[in-house]
């Protein structure tokens, strides 16, 4: 995929899994269940040991699943991880050379992290193609990202950081394009049990939540318009 076209999956998703295990066959294990659900996106972080051969693996026995690499802080592990098949890097922190790497790939598109004003906003000017905000649960949660949208309202923002089912749909009501979450998709338990049922249930119901709190939003957005 171009990067366009993966910019624009990311946003019709709306949601990136974060794959953050003990195991190099728990990070697969994950993967494949969670594209078992529905959602064809994953971040693999590089936390995970052996990550960048999962990633290489995973590209070529997955081909319809997009493939990020996450955690990435320096700019030499974004080229492997681009090499090995990564379709997006990601990263916790603004980091410049990083996403330089990645803008001058085709094919490959940046998750920048940032937290303040100013690092959005550099983040965007160096070419991320999205800013994740994280940790977002610590400063504010979806109203730090309502402050953030009025003088940013063109920078696609992804809230990251104690996202979870009882927050998910604050964040997108207050502007955000996609979820990155981590522990409450993929909680501990269900990858020591190796539970595939548990999920694939949280996959289901974060993305049912992005989908009906979109339609909630155009619905009033539709409202609101008709009466100007």
């Amino acid at each position: 995929m171009k990067k366009e076209d993966l910019r624009a999956r990311v946003e019709e998703v709306g949601i990136v899994p974060v794959i953050r295990t003990s195991s190099a066959e728990d990070a697969r294990f994950a993967v494949a269940e969670v594209a078992h659900a529905g959602v064809p996106i994953v971040e693999v972080t590089m936390t995970v040991p052996g990550a960048i051969e999962v990633i290489r693996e995973l590209a070529k026995n997955v081909p319809e699943v997009i493939l990020g690499a996450g955690t990435v802080v320096d700019p030499d592990t974004a080229r492997d991880c681009i090499r090995a098949g990564a379709q997006f890097i990601s990263n916790p922190a603004l980091d410049l050379d990083t996403i330089e790497v990645v803008k001058k790939n085709p094919n490959v598109i940046m998750l920048s992290g940032a937290l303040t004003p100013g690092e959005v906003l550099s983040a965007w000017k160096a070419g991320s193609d999205f800013v994740k905000v994280f940790p977002c649960s610590l400063v504010g949660a979806d109203n730090y990202i309502r402050t953030l949208k009025r003088p940013f309202p063109q920078i696609p923002l992804i809230a990251g950081g104690g996202v979870n089912q009882q927050n998910a749909a604050h964040y997108i009501l207050a502007g955000v394009t996609a979820l990155s979450v981590g522990k409450e998709l993929i909680p501990a338990e269900s990858m020591l049990l190796h539970k595939p049922d548990r999920i694939r249930e949280l996959t289901k119901r974060f993305a049912t939540i992005v989908r009906t709190t979109r339609a909630r939003l155009a619905e009033a957005q539709a409202q609101s318009a008709n009466f100007r």
